[in-house]
C-alpha cells in the first residue's frame, strides 16, 4: 500500500489530536510534541497545533506518576488532521471497548490514525491496524503478533501505511515527526529541528529499535555474541545448547568457557535468564495467560514455570502481575 500522509487535507497549522492512555509512557508523547513546537518556532509561525485529550475529557497518569490534564473528549473534538495513542505499560489491560468505538468513528472521516509505543495494541484491538505493516515498542512485538495474528509486524523504528502510522517507544517519535516535518515543509526546516532538538542525524525507519548486541552485554567476542544471538532468537522454543554451539561455530566446551569468562555463568543459566526475564515482561505488561507466558518463554509446562519464576524473582508470576498492577 503506497505512503501517504495528511498534508493533503488542510491548509496549514496541521492538527494532531494526541489521546492519553492510562500509564502512557511520558518520554515518547513528549518526543512527538516537541518536533511540532520547534518547528513552529524555526518557521516563526505556526505550522503545527495539537490538542490532548481522553476517553472522557480527565486527567490521565502517566506511568511516571505523572497526572496530565487534558485538553478535551476524543469524542466532542473537531476532526483533526492525525490522531495520535499514546499507551506504555499494561496496554493489554487498558483496551477499552468505548475508545475503541471512538477511534473507529474517527477513522471513518479520513484522519489518520497513528500511535507511539505501546499504542499500537490499542489500535489493533480496535480493528485498525488488520492487514496493515506496524510497529511497537520491542518488547510488546512478539505478544503483538502472537494476539493479533491479521497484522503485519515489524521491528522497526516506525512505520506508515496508508492512512496509519505506528511508532516505537523512547525517542523514536522524535524521528517520525521529523520526517512529516520534512514531508510537510521540506528538508531543510527538518534539519533544523533535529538541530534544535541535538538530534544529530535522523534514524530512518528501518533501523532497529535496541542497542547493537555487543552494548547491550558487553560482550566482545564474536562466536558469543553469536551464541548469545541464537539464544535471543529462539526462547519460545529453546535450542538444546549443542545446537547453540554448533552454529556458533564452536565446541560445547568453548561454548561454556567463553560463557564463564565473559558472562560468569554457565551458557545454560544464561539461556535460562533470558527467557526468565523476557516472561516477567510479558507477566507484568500482557495480559497473557500464565500457560500462554510458559508457552512463550519456552517452558514445558504451567507448574514448572511458576517454580523457576518463583526462584528467580522471589514470588509467583501471579502474585508479580498483580503486584504491577496496584502499583
Amino acid at each position: 500500500m503506497p505512503e501517504q500522509t495528511y498534508r493533503s487535507r488542510s491548509q496549514w497549522p496541521r492538527s494532531f489530536g494526541f489521546v492519553l492512555v492510562p500509564d502512557f509512557s511520558m518520554m515518547p508523547f513528549t518526543a512527538a510534541i516537541e518536533p511540532l513546537r520547534a518547528a513552529n518556532r524555526m518557521a516563526g509561525t505556526a505550522l503545527y497545533q495539537w490538542t490532548t485529550l481522553s476517553k472522557d475529557g480527565g486527567p490521565v497518569r502517566a506511568s511516571n506518576g505523572t497526572l496530565v490534564q487534558v485538553d478535551g473528549m476524543l469524542r466532542l473534538i473537531g476532526l483533526p488532521d492525525a490522531v495520535v495513542v499514546c499507551a506504555g505499560i499494561n496496554a493489554y489491560d487498558h483496551r477499552d471497548a468505548e475508545l475503541a468505538a471512538q477511534l473507529r468513528r474517527v477513522s471513518r472521516q479520513s484522519a489518520m490514525i497513528g500511535s507511539v509505543c505501546s499504542g499500537s495494541i490499542i489500535l489493533a484491538d480496535a480493528g485498525l491496524l488488520d492487514g496493515r505493516r506496524c510497529t511497537g515498542h520491542w518488547e510488546d512485538l512478539e505478544s503483538l503478533a502472537e494476539n493479533y495474528p491479521s497484522l503485519e509486524v515489524t521491528q522497526s523504528l516506525y512505520e506508515i501505511d496508508g492512512q496509519r502510522f505506528t511508532c516505537s517507544g523512547g525517542t523514536a517519535p522524535l524521528d517520525l515527526m521529523i520526517h512529516f516535518i520534512a514531508q510537510d515543509f521540506g528538508r531543510e526546516l527538518a534539519a533544523r529541528v533535529a538541530d534544535q532538538m541535538l538530534h544529530q542525524s535522523s534514524r530512518k525507519p528501518g533501523e532497529p529499535q535496541r542497542l547493537d548486541l555487543s552494548e547491550r552485554t558487553g560482550v566482545r567476542n564474536p562466536r558469543l555474541l553469536e551464541a548469545i544471538a541464537l539464544m535471543e532468537a529462539n526462547l519460545e522454543a529453546p535450542l538444546a545448547l549443542e545446537q547453540v554451539a554448533e552454529r556458533a561455530g564452536l565446541s560445547l566446551r568453548q561454548l561454556e568457557r567463553l560463557f564463564a569468562l565473559e558472562a560468569a555463568m554457565s551458557p545454560g543459566r544464561y539461556y535460562r535468564t533470558l527467557r526468565l526475564k523476557r516472561a516477567r515482561q510479558l507477566v507484568q505488561q500482557t495480559g497473557m495467560s500464565m500457560m500462554e507466558v510458559a508457552v512463550a518463554t519456552g517452558f514445558g509446562s504451567a507448574a514448572h514455570f511458576t517454580s523457576e519464576y518463583g526462584k528467580a524473582f522471589g514470588l509467583p508470576p501471579s502474585r508479580e502481575r498483580e503486584s504491577a498492577r496496584q502499583g
